[in-house]
């Protein structure tokens, strides 16, 4: 999560990114390199997912499924429980599994500690967010450009502006966010639609079922519909995360404000900030999160004989939910997101920081 390194009398002072850095967790994993790093990385996302996973297959289940088919997350968990047991929580687990590992063990050579779930994946490209933040820096949000671009009226105060030039503003880290998320999604896209494929599948005997495993799924749509079968619902994906402008502001914000009001230590700044900037994500971006998860599931047809495919666009999903369910169709499983969001990010944290101390 993004972080600030901490002097002798107790104050915070901030890289260029303005992110509160974990003093003990940074040196260390400085001084080891990225040993720690990979080992804290794998640990953090076998947590993620095994906190988190349960509650996602849950809201992709009631995102994509006919209203009477559950009556809420309850049922949909009961149901899954009696007809598939534990292992059905788990289905498509496998690709996020692999992916967020990877993006943590990546991340971690940064001195940065974590980021959230659903953010790990901008790591991938040589640090894109990292990338972006400098450039917005340096080349955006700048003393000139507020002095020369701007208007007397909306220039911000002499003071802030002096303050910018050294640390990157909420608006800014938003941008870097919202970048890196479009960046990514070429990596993200076809993970998460080959995992929301598998969560959907709800026979508890695999000889029933259309795909056997992540393998065979990335198999089967590759042989049917190449390239562009994986990459079904590509630009759901990009709409999808140009939210993360939300998830990075907000915690850039609330990293600041709990700095400068409360009396928290760094690990505590990182689990709140962190833990609330995922729930105002949420909150931001779940209606683009229903139309992506409807597009992801529908029908791919012609030789993969899965059916009859509904949506040839965006628009088309987004219409069809709004015409049959209205605007609560927008909402649907949000309660099981919501309810995850905090404690997968949180615990994802938790494990990340205790395996880098504990590790010699």
């Amino acid at each position: 999560m993004p972080a600030a390194t901490t002097n002798v009398d107790g104050s915070a002072d901030f890289d260029q990114a303005g992110l509160e850095i974990s003093q003990g967790a940074t040196g260390e994993l400085q001084s080891n390199g990225d040993y720690k790093g990979f080992v804290a990385g794998v640990a953090s996302g076998v947590t993620k997912l095994t906190v988190g996973h349960p509650f996602d297959t849950i809201k992709v289940r009631l995102q994509t499924t006919q209203k009477n088919r559950f009556t809420g997350p309850i049922d949909c968990v009961l149901q899954t429980v009696r007809n598939e047991g534990l292992r059905g929580f788990y289905k498509g687990a496998t690709p996020p599994l692999v992916g967020w590992m990877f993006m943590d063990s990546l991340y971690a050579s940064d001195p940065v500690l974590l980021i959230p779930e659903e953010s790990l994946t901008e790591y991938s490209m040589l640090g894109s967010l990292t990338i972006y933040r400098r450039l917005l820096h340096e080349n955006v949000f700048t003393e000139r450009n507020f002095r020369t671009l701007l208007p007397t009226a909306i220039r911000p105060s002499d003071k802030n502006i002096q303050e910018y030039s050294k640390k990157l503003p909420a608006a800014g880290h938003g941008l870097a966010g919202m970048w890196a998320g479009w960046t990514v999604s070429m990596i993200a896209a076809p993970v998460e639609h080959v995992k929301a494929r598998l969560q959907v599948q709800y026979s508890a005997d695999k000889s029933k079922r259309l795909y056997s495993g992540p393998i065979d799924c990335v198999t089967k749509i590759f042989r049917s519909h190449g390239i562009r079968g994986l990459y079904h619902g590509l630009l759901a994906t990009l709409i999808f995360r140009s939210f993360f402008f939300f998830w990075w502001g907000s915690y850039s914000l609330l990293t600041t404000l709990f700095t400068n009001k409360t009396d928290l230590s760094i690990p505590s700044i990182n689990f709140w900030a962190g833990g609330l900037s995922a729930q105002i994500f949420w909150l931001t971006c779940y209606p683009s999160d229903v139309v992506k998860q409807r597009i992801m599931t529908d029908p791919l047809g012609g030789a993969l004989k899965d059916g009859e495919r509904r949506y040839w666009k965006w628009r088309d999903a987004a219409r069809d939910i709004w015409l049959k369910e209205g605007a609560k169709g927008y909402w649907r499983g949000f309660v099981p997101c919501f309810l995850r969001a905090f404690p997968a990010n949180a615990m994802a944290l938790v494990a990340f920081e205790g395996v880098v101390r504990a590790l010699p």
